[in-house]
Parts: C-alpha cells; sequence; structure tokens
C-alpha cells in the first residue's frame, strides 16, 4: 500500500522504466514537462493530482479505494 508521495513517485518511476519510458516519453504522453515527471517522481507533495492521476495511467497502475481506508 502506497502511503507517501514518495512512496508514489518511486512506484510510477519504476512502471516507467519497466516500460523502457525516459521521463521525457511520459511528459510527452501526457502532455505535460518532464520537469512535472521529475518532481512526481521525487515525491513532491505539490504536483498536480490529475496529472499525477494522468501519469499513473500512463504507465499502467491502476488505483483504487476502499471506505475507510481498508485495503
Amino acid at each position: 500500500m502506497i502511503k507517501t508521495a514518495k512512496e508514489f513517485g518511486e512506484t510510477i518511476a519504476m512502471a516507467r522504466k519497466a516500460l523502457g519510458l525516459t521521463q521525457r516519453d511520459l511528459a510527452l504522453a501526457i502532455n505535460s514537462g518532464e520537469r512535472f515527471i521529475v518532481d512526481l517522481e521525487k515525491g513532491k507533495e505539490t504536483v498536480r493530482l490529475g496529472m499525477a492521476l494522468a501519469a499513473a495511467s500512463a504507465v499502467g497502475i491502476k488505483l483504487s479505494m476502499s471506505p475507510g481506508g481498508q485495503s
């Protein structure tokens, strides 16, 4: 279970690398700047949620929630 922005960013980076994508490739895929991907992967807590979700989707990460924070 991912609990921090840093863990989320690390997960994005691992998935991106597993697909053989560069940070630039991912940025282009979600129509963002490369700096956004760098910040996201470093765990910057103030990145835009919509773009972070787009990056997760682009590398095949599916997010789910359950009531009350249960996993």
